[in-house]
């Protein structure tokens, strides 16, 4: 049976932060497959105690000798497949990111202030960078990641055959929420966020705060089709560095270049030229284009 992590009761609280999204963790998984998957790790040292919660216990003596089968992704965690059967899962927090240095040690292979992990593998030194300190580790016994209670109750991955419009009109008709906080609800769709739900909606010509159960099965089929556009076309632009995020090379992520209505409060609509709107739902803000998304169609 899986031990449900301590600090499982801390994570309902609100944090005002922006969080690596789906395309960003993705591009980190793809950044680090070609160094991480299938090595062992030769050598694990954590730098201090904990993170946002401390480590496991004999977290870098667990991982020591192993090898990594497989590099995984579910919604907004990573998921390193050990050959012991563990999951070593990660999820970055605000500003966690790792950072490879291929052998031989090239000048900035020396830990910085803030790597808080470092793997050694035959071809590379890997650090976990966390200023904030609001990532957190895992590892999960085999054979018990389907029943960990952070990936148990995750709907179906936006990008996989799970997701498509018949469920999504299923999950709204169930709703009185507004369609950004149903699409934001980890359990209707996993891996969403701020930036890519605002930016979906306004591709689907949708309001914000319209109401999920006025949600049609052509809206549905719409939306669908829009959050996978958005996600595709960010991962293909290395997601959206706004603050922290990078990938493992160091390069920045270009996404945020093309925003349509996300942090552009005031300025002028890309579509129609009227003013983005912002709001507050839920204590976070949503920007959208009143004109381009109305209320009801």
């Amino acid at each position: 049976m899986t031990r449900t992590p301590h600090f499982l009761w801390k994570l309902g609280c609100a944090y005002v932060a922006k969080m690596p999204e789906l395309p960003e963790v993705e591009t980190v998984r793809r950044g680090l497959v070609p160094w991480l998957e299938g090595a062992q790790i030769l050598a694990a040292a954590t730098r201090r105690p904990d993170l946002r919660f401390p480590f496991p216990l004999h977290f870098a003596n667990r991982l020591t000798g192993r090898t990594v089968a497989r590099l995984d992704r579910r919604a907004k965690y990573l998921l390193m497949h050990l050959d012991d059967g563990c999951v070593w899962l990660s999820h970055l927090g605000m500003s966690g990111t790792y950072r490879v240095m291929a052998h031989p040690a090239a000048e900035d292979a020396a830990p910085r202030k803030h790597d808080h992990i470092l793997l050694t593998t035959p071809r590379a030194t890997i650090a976990y960078h966390d200023p904030r300190r609001f990532g957190f580790m895992d590892l999960i016994a085999p054979d018990c990641l389907a029943t960990h209670p952070l990936i148990a109750p995750l709907g179906p991955e936006p990008l996989g055959n799970a997701f498509h419009a018949d469920h999504l009109y299923a999950r709204a008709q169930k709703s009185r929420a507004p369609l950004k906080a149903l699409l934001l609800d980890q359990k209707v769709v996993a891996g969403l966020g701020n930036i890519y739900v605002a930016e979906a909606l306004f591709r689907a010509r949708l309001h914000p705060e319209r109401t999920a159960h006025t949600l049609t099965p052509a809206d549905a089929a719409r939306l669908t089709r829009t959050i996978r556009a958005v996600l595709q076309d960010a991962i293909a632009a290395g997601g959206s560095s706004l603050r922290d995020y990078q990938g493992p090379a160091g390069e920045l992520g270009c996404f945020q270049h093309t925003f349509a209505v996300y942090d552009r409060a005031g300025e002028p609509c890309t579509v129609c030229t009227a003013p983005i709107q912002r709001i507050v739902q839920s204590g976070r803000a949503t920007c959208y284009c009143a004109r381009c998304q109305k209320q009801s169609l």
